[in-house]
């Protein structure tokens, strides 16, 4: 069995900063693309950044220069560092990792989210 757990939410106010932590454990191969997502009320649910096993983090144009994706390939964890939060990022966060169980098998996690609230 595999599981995703996130971590790091909370109250912030706007211009400051917050890590979040994403850290996948079980039954696993191999796990390749990890992102951040994250979804306000009453909208989509949209990528933040993502993070291949090898490769370059790609994010979204709202948060280029604020938000910084990283992972430890040794520990399954990815996390997101963010600074210059502003009110309208108040969203629910969510991780996802696309991996390969150890039977070979594909699957895309997600995690129940945490919450960022960035107010004064």
């Amino acid at each position: 069995q595999v599981q995703l757990v996130e971590s790091g939410g909370d109250l912030v106010q706007p211009g400051g900063s917050l890590r979040l932590s994403c850290s996948v454990s079980g039954n696993i191969f191999s796990i390749n693309v990890m992102s951040w997502h994250r979804q306000a009320p009453g909208k989509e649910r949209e990528l933040v950044a993502s993070i291949p096993s090898g490769g370059r983090a790609n994010y979204a144009d709202s948060v280029k220069g604020r938000f910084t994706i990283s992972r430890d390939n040794a520990k399954n964890t990815v996390n997101l560092q963010m600074n210059s939060l502003k009110p309208e990022e108040t969203a629910v966060y969510f991780c996802n990792a696309d991996i390969y169980t150890i039977a070979r098998t594909r699957d895309y996690l997600w995690g129940q989210g945490t919450q960022v609230t960035v107010s004064s």
